[in-house]
């Protein structure tokens, strides 16, 4: 069903912050002058009064951005949109992703290893295990063109990058903790579960990232259960984040839409806060 008062295209075509020379203002202009979508260009000049310079340079772009989006070249996006707004190509891009989680041994980068990493792609679940598979992960990847994470920016990805120098991770990188941020959603990723009415298995409910660090301990000491129950407890971490990531992209794109053709950004601060209790910084990821 098409929106109301938007046609079907989807954020990605309405985005223009990814041109050089293009801020949050001058798209907000644009939008309000008429120019909603990469089809409005022909327009730009009469309507949104753009210095020629800026409309020829826009022109440009967009041909490369109708180029790049056919031949399905996520690395133009990944490259050129500012890191905040990755979140505008998951539509687009959206066959090709990755919900990835990671669990370690512990939180410092420099001490600790990775021990589990999961990886969805909407249809099949995978996990990698320290001794076991994870030297297959990079392989996992290849494919990807979106990487969805939950404070993947500050934790998972260092983390990988330190463990796979070689890995390619170029991919657009959707990263929900600063995403449903902006939606007024702030804590860790359990707490924000919780209060969005997801659920949890009986056997994982109420188990954090500490928890996991205890359950790869006691794998290592022999009990197989506990290996069980640190890839459930990843698995259902990574498969939330398919709807976390819906609900992120819906109603981001809801709001800069239908509310006056606003940014996302000037969204922050202008609502209540739905803050979720829950840790900070790299330990989020676990809460």
């Amino acid at each position: 069903m098409q929106e109301r008062g938007v046609g079907p295209a989807d954020m990605l075509r309405h985005t223009f912050l990814h041109i050089p020379g293009v801020g949050e203002r001058t798209e907000a202009r644009l939008w309000r002058a008429g120019v909603r979508s990469w089809d409005d260009v022909p327009i730009l000049v009469p309507r949104a009064r753009v210095p020629e310079s800026l409309a020829g340079r826009i022109e440009r772009e967009i041909l490369r951005s109708e180029d790049a989006l056919r031949r399905g070249r996520h690395g133009y996006f990944a490259a050129n949109l500012p890191p905040r707004e990755h979140w505008r190509a998951l539509r687009e891009f959206g066959d090709s992703v990755a919900y990835l989680d990671i669990e370690t041994t512990g939180l410092s980068f420099g001490r600790d290893a990775v021990t589990v990493v999961g990886v969805f792609d909407g249809r099949r679940e995978r996990s990698f295990v320290k001794g076991e598979n994870l030297d297959r992960l990079p392989a996992a990847l290849e494919g990807a063109k979106v990487l969805v994470t939950f404070n993947g920016s500050l934790f998972d990805v260092p983390f990988l990058r330190r463990a796979f120098p070689r890995m390619r991770l170029d991919q657009i990188h959707v990263d929900l903790r600063f995403a449903l941020r902006r939606l007024g959603y702030r804590g860790g990723l359990k707490a924000i579960e919780r209060r969005l009415g997801i659920e949890r298995s009986e056997e994982t409910e109420g188990l954090s990232g500490m928890d996991a660090v205890r359950l790869w301990r006691t794998h290592e000491g022999g009990d197989p259960a506990a290996r069980e129950l640190l890839l459930q407890y990843n698995m259902e971490d990574v498969v939330n984040l398919q709807t976390l990531a819906d609900l992120a992209y819906t109603e981001l794109r809801g709001r800069c839409l239908h509310e006056g053709f606003v940014t996302a950004a000037e969204l922050e601060g202008s609502r209540g806060s739905t803050a979720v209790d829950g840790p900070r910084d790299a330990s989020l990821r676990s809460s």
